[in-house]
């Protein structure tokens, strides 16, 4: 008998050092019918290094297939195969092996819970979160930080901000992935007061935030135009000494662009030692939405001179420079080149909004009437509101007209655009159809309310 586990060590050990070494797709077929014939698949230490180490070559599927063949798997291994899932972004099959243990009677741990939460908050599954969540408090992990920290993020990537604080109010304990994930919740659901509230309380809580934390602020801090939380901001993070990398320092540049501070957002990105396209683009969408269309276009060819490929991205924030700068020359050789190649990808619909935008706004209503005809896409709200707006800017009531009337086609129970219409059909006299419009909005119990309709037509330049 001790001769037997004598071996039995000797043979494990053996197969452990193979994992160590380099091996290729190839080999684990064979190292799978090895560990089946001598009886070691069910080996906890070896069938975790198999599934990792399938993991790493990315054959989970002999991962799985291995796994199928273990009678009664110890839940080290599932964790294993679980943990692996989770990281593959395969949809369901964390939560089909968590399933599977249940019905084989493995009992799940608290490492168990996190690997199927991750994949359930990355798929935005919120029923198999909440069933999870039943199993969690049944099998007495409701306690753990770490299941708490991801059953936070499952609700909060649902969108779901209640439930995600009511696991928050309820943690004896809390960390600062447990604010962060909050404060990301909340700005990921456009409840922008509250993730600034929620980053004012950390600090009262005496929690000191990472970079995860920092960025989400100073996301929210941008959307929500809290330029005075958003400085306090980055003197936290001189204060601290941080080096502001790449994320960082897009984060302080969009907070500062979006905020109206292009002189602070500048010297955030001078400084900046290491820049991404991401970088440019949201220094280049800052002075687009400050109206410094001629920077944005130096900056744009500056771009192009020190070698960083421009996205679909950058060229919609340069457009929108244009277009919010009046330049209409530079947007339609910026366009055209778009359409020629230059850039490798073809304009979208994005881009065709903004130039219909650009034209629109400076009176070349024909020109922008014609791209609309003869674009490869149906034309956008936004792209009939920029020619209704732009059309009855420069007195073309005709195709005002038939740019409110489109409007109406779209979104028929929005009130506002019929009062539009009705005042233009005012404006040419065609009483009849004034008449026309108003037993119309009647019928259909619409109030002449303009406000929802200036909101719509304001959307326009909002591309980037």
């Amino acid at each position: 008998m001790r001769a037997f586990g004598t071996q039995f060590r000797a043979e494990s050990t053996r197969i452990l050092t193979i994992f160590t070494t380099s091996l290729s797709p190839l080999h684990i077929p064979q190292i799978q019918a090895q560990l089946i014939l001598q009886n070691l698949h069910s080996h906890p230490l070896i069938a975790h290094h198999f599934i990792n180490t399938c993991h790493h070559l990315h054959l989970l599927g002999s991962a799985f297939l291995f796994f199928t063949h273990i009678p009664k798997p110890h839940v080290f291994i599932c964790n294993s195969l679980i943990r692996a899932f989770s990281h593959s972004k395969i949809p369901h099959t964390p939560l089909f092996l968590y399933t599977h243990m249940n019905r084989n009677s493995i009992s799940p741990n608290n490492y168990t819970f996190p690997f199927v939460l991750k994949s359930l908050a990355d798929f935005k599954d919120l029923v198999g979160g909440q069933s999870v969540h039943t199993h969690v408090v049944k099998s007495g992990h409701a306690s753990d930080l770490y299941v708490q920290n991801t059953l936070m993020d499952v609700y909060a990537s649902c969108g779901k901000m209640g439930l995600c604080k009511k696991v928050f109010d309820e943690m004896l304990h809390t960390d600062v992935v447990s604010w962060t994930i909050l404060i990301m919740g909340y700005r990921v659901s456009f409840m922008l007061d509250d993730a600034l509230i929620v980053f004012e309380q950390m600090q009262y809580a005496g929690v000191d935030p990472n970079r995860v934390t920092i960025v989400n602020a100073l996301a929210a801090c941008a959307s929500f135009g809290a330029i005075e939380m958003g400085v306090w901001i980055h003197e936290f993070v001189k204060t601290k000494r941080w080096e502001v990398d790449v994320v960082l320092g897009t984060a302080l540049i969009d907070m500062y662009g979006k905020c109206g501070r292009i002189k602070e957002a500048l010297a955030v990105f001078q400084a900046m030692k290491e820049k991404n396209v991401y970088t440019w683009n949201v220094f280049i969408n800052g002075l687009a939405s400050a109206k410094c269309g001629e920077e944005a276009i130096a900056w744009f060819k500056r771009m192009d001179e020190e070698g960083v490929e421009a996205d679909d991205v950058t060229l919609v924030a340069v457009l929108s420079a244009c277009s919010h700068s009046g330049l209409v020359n530079s947007g339609r050789q910026i366009f055209w080149s778009l359409i020629h190649g230059r850039f490798g990808f073809s304009p979208g619909i994005k881009h065709y909004s903004c130039m219909v935008d650009i034209l629109a706004r400076n009176g070349c209503i024909e020109e922008a009437c014609v791209m609309i005809k003869d674009m490869p896409f149906e034309a956008t709200r936004s792209m009939w509101g920029s020619l209704l707006t732009g059309s009855r800017a420069h007195g073309s009531l005709e195709v005002s007209e038939i740019a409110a009337r489109r409007l109406v086609e779209m979104e028929p129970e929005n009130g506002g655009y019929y009062v539009v219409l009705s005042n233009i059909y005012a404006e040419m006299g065609k009483w009849s159809e004034v008449e026309k419009v108003r037993e119309i909005m009647k019928e259909r119990g619409l109030k002449k309310d303009l406000g929802s309709s200036s909101v719509e037509l304001q959307e326009v330049g909002k591309y980037a």
